[in-house]
């Protein structure tokens, strides 16, 4: 080979270099924007992290408000008042009424694309009053209603979310649509199924729906702990006549309602055991030396999936057409009280809101938190395994359905097939509690059930500036939407179109019970927490003789 020729393995060398070279150069422009914008995402969640903090007190506030007020569903009325006030004070339109509810309301802020929908629920259980912070049973007014599930915290998690990213999108001109709304009485799955018809979401690009739990995480597609429903009242209508002296003159309704309850429960044998079902009876006559004209009971039909719920409630309707037909009487009405489809959570979401939820953490919790935690589990006769210290993450659902054996229902199941939706659950309660009772309600006005909160807030509104700042997350969640969740399944709402949402209910109790809780409401204006305002020292267990050593007190 003549030396004045390049080697040739130094000539390729030579050439790769400069191929190399020339791609770095002419990609540095597209890497230092790629650069820039990460920086910028960067300090735009750090700022956000920051102001969620800074709201804690304003978290803490709304947390123990809520808590303070206990009332059942579709009489949520001082809390959609507090948070309508809230939410108008800082610039949101505010329409009340929505969907023909009184308690609903629906708050907008801001103008164009994405919009965003916030929801979590305001209601709370029956006789599940208690003095929070004590970790025995203590109820503030006895037989009254209490936040036992922890409704109480979901709107400060939303709200102080939708603040601070409100204030982050005013700072830097982000265009977008924040809604945020009430699940109102979603103990009676009353009321989303009706927001979505609606068209609440018809607009909407993603749903959030916030949940207290007792740790940090996310699920998508059909999770295994969810089942459907449908909430039916069964109304029977007879003669009435002198119990004694003219029985046979009369037809009774509560019979019926017996057999219906008693037919009902030899064909659960015959049901598949992934159904669930309960009932009781709202209407047993009026006194018993009348035959009674009127009765009702009042049914909870759960399955894994839309078609197996509409099945189970046709047998439901045939054993109480049989029971009207055994005792002369008359099948008046079958009432849709409530609904809830099986959800179906957006993955692309979720993976965003699961990436967030590490970022975040769990809450630093102190010694008086997870000994108080402890006494809680001790209490319930559950291991004394304190709180979670690690966040979950992203839940995955069962790896094929047969693995799927269901449980509770939430009726962000609606929203869930009307619009891309994620459902964050955030720490704010004690594992080891049994669900729906007072001892759900003794973590939730506590530094425990704040700290969980302003962990949601964050985990929340990370996720929030994600969808804002990238269309790609937006157009993939519509994706899996269209071409996974309803490729093959199409929604139709077990509410029909003569339903009415049953604003009546659990207006008896809050009428008996009302006055006795108003002393207890949660003075904000002259109380740092709500355990201050009740002068409970943080935490108080049982004494050493076991009483329950605090007393409740306005």
């Amino acid at each position: 080979m003549p030396r004045s020729l390049p080697h040739p393995i130094l000539t390729a060398a030579l050439v790769l270099l400069g191929a190399t070279i020339g791609a770095t150069i002419g990609a540095s422009p597209v890497a230092a924007q790629a650069r820039q914008a990460n920086a910028r995402a960067e300090a735009a969640k750090r700022a956000l992290i920051a102001d969620v903090d800074a709201r804690a007190k304003l978290t803490q506030e709304i947390n123990d408000q809520i808590f303070s007020y206990g009332e059942l569903g579709f009489q949520e009325v001082e809390t959609s008042r507090y948070l309508v006030a809230i939410l108008r004070r800082e610039g949101f339109t505010v329409e009340e009424g929505y969907a023909g509810i009184p308690t609903a309301w629906v708050a907008t802020w801001g103008s164009g694309k994405p919009v965003i929908a916030l929801g979590s629920d305001i209601d709370a259980i029956p006789q599940a009053s208690q003095m929070p912070g004590l970790a025995c049973r203590t109820p503030m007014v006895p037989g009254a209603p209490g936040h036992g599930e922890g409704h109480n915290s979901g709107q400060a998690v939303v709200v102080t979310a939708a603040l601070a990213v409100k204030k982050l999108m005013t700072e830097q001109g982000l265009p977008g649509t924040i809604k945020i709304w009430p699940g109102v009485a979603e103990e009676q799955l009353g009321t989303k199924a009706f927001f979505t018809a609606a068209g609440l979401f018809k607009d909407v690009d993603v749903s959030f729906f916030t949940h207290v739990y007792d740790r940090f995480s996310t699920p998508w597609g059909a999770p295994n702990e969810y089942s459907g429903l449908v909430s039916l009242l069964y109304s029977f209508e007879g003669t009435t006549a002198h119990g004694a002296g003219a029985p046979w003159r009369g037809r009774s309704a509560l019979d019926a309602v017996e057999l219906m309850n008693a037919g009902w429960n030899f064909r659960r044998e015959h049901l598949r055991t992934e159904t669930r079902s309960h009932y009781v009876i709202r209407d047993g006559g009026d006194q018993p030396n009348v035959v009674p004209a009127t009765a009702s009971v009042w049914y909870f039909l759960r399955e894994l999936d839309a078609p197996r719920i509409r099945g189970m409630w046709a047998v439901a309707d045939s054993v109480a057409q049989g029971a009207a037909m055994m005792t002369g009487t008359r099948l008046s009405s079958v009432r849709v009280l409530g609904a809830a489809w099986p959800p179906h959570f957006n993955k692309p979401v979720a993976e965003a809101l699961a990436a967030n939820i590490g970022r975040v953490g769990m809450p630093r919790w102190s010694p008086d938190d997870v000994r108080f935690a402890k006494a809680i589990q001790k209490e319930m006769g559950q291991p004394e395994t304190g709180l979670d210290t690690t966040t979950f993450g992203l839940e995955h659902p069962p790896a094929n359905e047969a693995d799927r054996k269901g449980g509770g229902s939430d009726d962000i199941g609606d929203v869930s097939w009307a619009v891309p939706t994620v459902q964050l659950f955030y720490p704010s309660n004690v594992p080891g509690t049994p669900g729906h009772n007072w001892a759900d309600a003794i973590a939730m006005a506590t530094p425990i059930a704040h700290k969980g909160a302003t962990a949601g807030a964050k985990a929340l509104a990370l996720t929030m500036y994600d969808v804002l700042t990238t269309p790609k997350l937006v157009a993939d969640a519509w994706d899996y939407y269209r071409t996974v969740q309803t490729k093959d399944i199409k929604y139709e709402s077990f509410v029909r179109p003569q339903d009415r949402p049953a604003t009546d209910l659990n207006a008896n109790i809050l009428a008996r019970y009302r006055e006795q809780m108003r002393p207890y409401y949660y003075d904000a204006s002259r109380f740092r927490t709500y355990l201050d305002q009740l002068g409970v020292s943080y935490p108080s267990m049982r004494a050493a003789d076991g009483s329950c050593g605090v007393r409740a007190v306005p």
